[in-house]
């Protein structure tokens, strides 16, 4: 390895965009993440692609019943989703 590199010519490398997926920061509950972590691991997926589908199915059943997606619904849907594992 050398003691000194030259990155005068060097260019960025192209930034691969990500279709269809943003990355955000996000506050959760550690009972729901360690939930979402330990039925990730059982079922050999990443577990926010699990918390992702989790996500999808409650505005899918929000849709549904032509309700509104609030904080308190997500919040009952993820609470169901703990107590039936």
């Amino acid at each position: 390895m050398r003691k000194e590199y030259d990155f005068s010519g060097g260019e960025r490398g192209a930034v691969v965009p990500s279709s269809g997926k943003t990355r955000i920061t996000i506050m959760l509950d550690n009972d729901v993440l360690e939930y979402f972590r330990e039925r990730a691991d059982s079922h050999g997926t990443g577990y926010q692609t699990m918390i992702n589908a989790a996500l999808k199915s409650a505005i899918d059943r929000s849709k549904n019943a032509e309700e509104p997606l609030t904080v308190a619904k997500l919040r009952e849907i993820l609470r169901q989703e703990l107590h039936a594992a």
